[in-house]
Protein backbone atom coordinates (compact mmCIF):
# COMPACT_ATOMS: atom_id res chain seq x y z
CA UNK A 1 0.00 0.00 0.00
CA UNK A 2 1.31 3.61 -0.83
CA UNK A 3 2.03 5.86 2.44
CA UNK A 4 -0.07 8.23 1.28
CA UNK A 5 -3.82 6.81 -0.20
CA UNK A 6 -6.33 9.41 -2.12
CA UNK A 7 -9.60 9.49 -1.28
CA UNK A 8 -11.60 8.26 -4.16
CA UNK A 9 -9.96 9.50 -7.59
CA UNK A 10 -13.16 8.49 -9.32
CA UNK A 11 -14.11 12.79 -9.68
CA UNK A 12 -10.35 14.09 -10.20
CA UNK A 13 -10.87 14.41 -14.09
CA UNK A 14 -14.25 16.51 -13.34
CA UNK A 15 -12.35 18.76 -11.17
CA UNK A 16 -9.55 18.89 -12.70
CA UNK A 17 -12.01 20.55 -15.78
CA UNK A 18 -13.28 22.78 -13.04
CA UNK A 19 -10.01 24.17 -12.37
CA UNK A 20 -9.25 24.35 -15.90
CA UNK A 21 -12.41 26.50 -16.65
CA UNK A 22 -11.55 28.87 -13.80
CA UNK A 23 -8.40 29.59 -15.06
CA UNK A 24 -9.87 30.34 -18.62
CA UNK A 25 -12.46 32.29 -17.14
CA UNK A 26 -10.03 34.32 -15.01
CA UNK A 27 -7.31 34.46 -18.54
CA UNK A 28 -10.34 36.48 -20.32
CA UNK A 29 -11.26 38.34 -17.78
CA UNK A 30 -7.19 39.86 -17.95
CA UNK A 31 -7.67 39.72 -21.52
CA UNK A 32 -4.80 37.62 -21.57
CA UNK A 33 -3.50 34.86 -24.27
CA UNK A 34 -5.84 31.86 -23.53
CA UNK A 35 -2.73 29.52 -22.94
CA UNK A 36 -0.92 32.27 -21.07
CA UNK A 37 -1.03 30.47 -17.56
CA UNK A 38 -0.45 26.85 -16.76
CA UNK A 39 -2.06 24.12 -13.80
CA UNK A 40 0.32 23.36 -12.02
CA UNK A 41 -1.78 19.99 -9.45
CA UNK A 42 -0.30 19.75 -5.92
CA UNK A 43 -0.19 16.10 -5.24
CA UNK A 44 1.42 16.34 -1.92
CA UNK A 45 0.06 13.78 0.15
CA UNK A 46 -2.20 11.87 -2.78
CA UNK A 47 -1.34 8.93 -4.00
CA UNK A 48 0.46 8.02 -7.33
CA UNK A 49 -2.75 6.58 -8.47
CA UNK A 50 -4.17 10.11 -7.77
CA UNK A 51 -1.58 11.43 -10.03
CA UNK A 52 -1.53 8.89 -12.37
CA UNK A 53 -5.96 9.66 -12.85
CA UNK A 54 -5.00 13.42 -13.35
CA UNK A 55 -2.05 12.65 -15.99
CA UNK A 56 -4.99 10.40 -17.25
CA UNK A 57 -6.92 13.62 -18.03
CA UNK A 58 -3.99 15.26 -19.68
CA UNK A 59 -2.83 17.05 -16.71
CA UNK A 60 1.50 16.98 -16.95
CA UNK A 61 3.31 19.02 -14.19
CA UNK A 62 2.71 18.08 -10.73
CA UNK A 63 3.86 19.21 -7.22
CA UNK A 64 5.44 17.79 -4.24
CA UNK A 65 6.42 19.11 -0.78
CA UNK A 66 7.54 15.99 0.66
CA UNK A 67 11.20 14.30 -0.56
CA UNK A 68 10.78 10.83 0.59
CA UNK A 69 7.07 10.83 -0.36
CA UNK A 70 8.03 11.80 -3.82
CA UNK A 71 11.15 9.91 -4.57
CA UNK A 72 8.34 6.74 -3.47
CA UNK A 73 5.36 8.38 -5.92
CA UNK A 74 8.21 9.08 -8.78
CA UNK A 75 9.70 5.47 -8.85
CA UNK A 76 6.09 4.48 -9.09
CA UNK A 77 5.11 6.40 -11.97
CA UNK A 78 7.86 6.16 -14.41
CA UNK A 79 6.14 4.90 -16.62
CA UNK A 80 4.33 7.92 -17.90
CA UNK A 81 6.08 9.47 -20.43
CA UNK A 82 6.58 13.34 -20.28
CA UNK A 83 5.44 14.15 -16.28
CA UNK A 84 6.84 16.96 -14.72
CA UNK A 85 7.93 16.99 -11.17
CA UNK A 86 8.12 20.52 -9.22
CA UNK A 87 9.45 20.11 -5.84
CA UNK A 88 7.48 23.52 -3.94
CA UNK A 89 8.72 23.10 -0.28
CA UNK A 90 10.93 24.34 2.18
CA UNK A 91 14.45 23.25 0.76
CA UNK A 92 16.45 21.23 3.70
CA UNK A 93 20.28 20.98 2.95
CA UNK A 94 20.18 17.33 3.39
CA UNK A 95 17.91 16.80 0.88
CA UNK A 96 19.55 18.52 -2.04
CA UNK A 97 21.20 16.11 -3.61
CA UNK A 98 17.57 13.63 -4.24
CA UNK A 99 15.75 16.99 -4.89
CA UNK A 100 18.46 17.98 -7.63
CA UNK A 101 18.44 14.30 -9.19
CA UNK A 102 14.69 13.65 -9.35
CA UNK A 103 13.21 17.21 -10.15
CA UNK A 104 12.60 19.68 -13.14
CA UNK A 105 11.96 22.28 -11.25
CA UNK A 106 12.49 24.02 -7.53
CA UNK A 107 9.78 26.75 -7.01
CA UNK A 108 11.57 27.60 -3.07
CA UNK A 109 14.47 28.63 -3.67
CA UNK A 110 15.76 31.31 -1.31
CA UNK A 111 19.04 30.51 0.23
CA UNK A 112 22.62 30.73 -2.13
CA UNK A 113 24.29 27.92 -0.31
CA UNK A 114 21.09 25.32 -1.60
CA UNK A 115 21.37 26.91 -4.81
CA UNK A 116 25.15 26.24 -4.72
CA UNK A 117 24.01 22.48 -3.38
CA UNK A 118 21.76 22.15 -6.10
CA UNK A 119 24.43 22.78 -8.69
CA UNK A 120 26.65 21.08 -7.68
CA UNK A 121 24.13 18.17 -7.02
CA UNK A 122 22.84 17.80 -10.33
CA UNK A 123 23.07 15.12 -12.51
CA UNK A 124 25.43 16.05 -15.47
CA UNK A 125 23.20 13.99 -17.58
CA UNK A 126 20.11 16.12 -16.98
CA UNK A 127 19.57 19.72 -17.99
CA UNK A 128 20.02 22.26 -15.54
CA UNK A 129 17.46 22.48 -12.43
CA UNK A 130 14.66 25.43 -13.66
CA UNK A 131 14.46 27.82 -10.54
CA UNK A 132 11.77 30.09 -9.17
CA UNK A 133 13.49 32.24 -6.14
CA UNK A 134 10.43 32.50 -3.23
CA UNK A 135 9.57 35.81 -2.88
CA UNK A 136 8.35 37.02 1.01
CA UNK A 137 6.12 40.06 -0.65
CA UNK A 138 4.12 40.30 2.32
CA UNK A 139 6.66 40.46 5.18
CA UNK A 140 5.56 37.47 7.51
CA UNK A 141 7.89 36.51 9.16
CA UNK A 142 6.83 32.76 9.48
CA UNK A 143 6.87 32.50 5.49
CA UNK A 144 10.05 31.76 3.49
CA UNK A 145 11.46 33.24 1.09
CA UNK A 146 13.95 36.34 0.45
CA UNK A 147 13.28 39.82 1.04
CA UNK A 148 12.10 41.30 -2.07
CA UNK A 149 15.26 44.09 -2.35
CA UNK A 150 17.88 40.64 -1.98
CA UNK A 151 15.98 39.07 -4.61
CA UNK A 152 18.84 40.43 -7.28
CA UNK A 153 21.71 39.08 -5.61
CA UNK A 154 20.49 35.99 -5.06
CA UNK A 155 19.50 35.91 -8.74
CA UNK A 156 22.91 36.85 -9.78
CA UNK A 157 23.85 34.01 -7.21
CA UNK A 158 22.25 31.53 -9.16
CA UNK A 159 23.03 32.87 -12.37
CA UNK A 160 27.26 31.80 -12.26
CA UNK A 161 26.08 28.21 -10.94
CA UNK A 162 25.88 25.75 -14.20
CA UNK A 163 23.29 23.47 -12.44
CA UNK A 164 20.66 26.08 -12.61
CA UNK A 165 18.39 28.25 -14.34
CA UNK A 166 16.13 30.70 -13.16
CA UNK A 167 12.74 31.11 -14.58
CA UNK A 168 10.71 33.63 -12.52
CA UNK A 169 9.68 34.58 -9.26
CA UNK A 170 7.16 32.64 -6.68
CA UNK A 171 5.56 34.02 -4.30
CA UNK A 172 2.87 32.33 -1.22
CA UNK A 173 1.22 35.08 0.33
CA UNK A 174 -1.00 35.37 3.57
CA UNK A 175 -4.97 34.29 3.06
CA UNK A 176 -7.05 37.49 2.34
CA UNK A 177 -10.80 37.35 2.26
CA UNK A 178 -11.80 39.50 -0.37
CA UNK A 179 -9.91 40.34 -4.14
CA UNK A 180 -8.63 43.38 -4.01
CA UNK A 181 -6.51 42.24 -0.53
CA UNK A 182 -5.49 38.50 -2.56
CA UNK A 183 -4.28 40.69 -5.48
CA UNK A 184 -1.89 43.36 -3.56
CA UNK A 185 0.78 41.12 -3.12
CA UNK A 186 0.81 39.24 -6.23
CA UNK A 187 0.88 42.79 -7.70
CA UNK A 188 3.94 43.42 -5.82
CA UNK A 189 5.66 40.32 -6.99
CA UNK A 190 4.55 41.39 -11.07
CA UNK A 191 6.26 44.75 -10.60
CA UNK A 192 9.09 43.34 -8.65
CA UNK A 193 9.76 40.79 -11.91
CA UNK A 194 8.91 43.75 -13.90
CA UNK A 195 11.99 45.63 -12.74
CA UNK A 196 14.50 42.64 -12.69
CA UNK A 197 13.67 41.59 -15.86
CA UNK A 198 16.15 41.66 -18.62
CA UNK A 199 16.17 40.82 -22.36
CA UNK A 200 18.74 37.61 -21.37
CA UNK A 201 16.59 36.80 -18.08
CA UNK A 202 12.94 37.33 -19.00
CA UNK A 203 11.64 35.66 -15.55
CA UNK A 204 8.79 34.64 -17.42
CA UNK A 205 7.81 32.84 -14.71
CA UNK A 206 5.32 34.32 -12.43
CA UNK A 207 4.37 31.12 -9.76
CA UNK A 208 1.58 32.31 -7.37
CA UNK A 209 -2.18 31.65 -7.05
CA UNK A 210 -3.71 28.51 -5.39
CA UNK A 211 -7.53 27.19 -4.79
CA UNK A 212 -8.54 29.90 -3.04
CA UNK A 213 -6.60 32.93 -5.04
CA UNK A 214 -5.96 31.63 -8.62
CA UNK A 215 -8.23 34.11 -9.98
CA UNK A 216 -6.76 37.26 -8.06
CA UNK A 217 -3.14 35.52 -8.80
CA UNK A 218 -4.10 35.28 -12.78
CA UNK A 219 -5.45 39.02 -13.05
CA UNK A 220 -1.98 40.27 -11.59
CA UNK A 221 0.05 38.42 -14.22
CA UNK A 222 0.58 34.56 -12.76
CA UNK A 223 1.36 32.00 -15.33
CA UNK A 224 1.41 29.54 -13.28
CA UNK A 225 -0.42 28.54 -10.66
CA UNK A 226 -0.33 26.09 -8.04
CA UNK A 227 -3.51 24.12 -7.27
CA UNK A 228 -4.17 20.79 -5.02
CA UNK A 229 -7.17 20.70 -3.08
CA UNK A 230 -9.47 22.01 -5.97
CA UNK A 231 -7.86 19.19 -8.22
CA UNK A 232 -7.37 16.10 -5.84
CA UNK A 233 -10.03 17.40 -3.15
CA UNK A 234 -9.11 17.24 0.80
CA UNK A 235 -6.31 15.91 2.30
CA UNK A 236 -6.12 11.89 3.00
CA UNK A 237 -6.34 11.52 6.94
CA UNK A 238 -3.24 10.30 7.32
CA UNK A 239 -1.41 12.60 5.73
CA UNK A 240 -0.01 13.85 8.51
Amino acid sequence: MEPYEAIGNDGIQERLLEVQARIRAAVERAQRPPDSVALLAVSKTHGAEAVRAAYAAGQRAFGESYVQEAIEKIALLADLPDIEWHFIGRIQANKTRQIAARFDWVHGLSDSAHARRLSEQRPSNLPPLKVCIQVNVSGETSKGGVEPEAVAALIATCEALPGLVVRGLMTLPAPAEDEDAQRKPFRGLRLLRDRLATANRPLACLSMGMSDDLEAAILEGATLVRVGTAVFGPRPYNAG
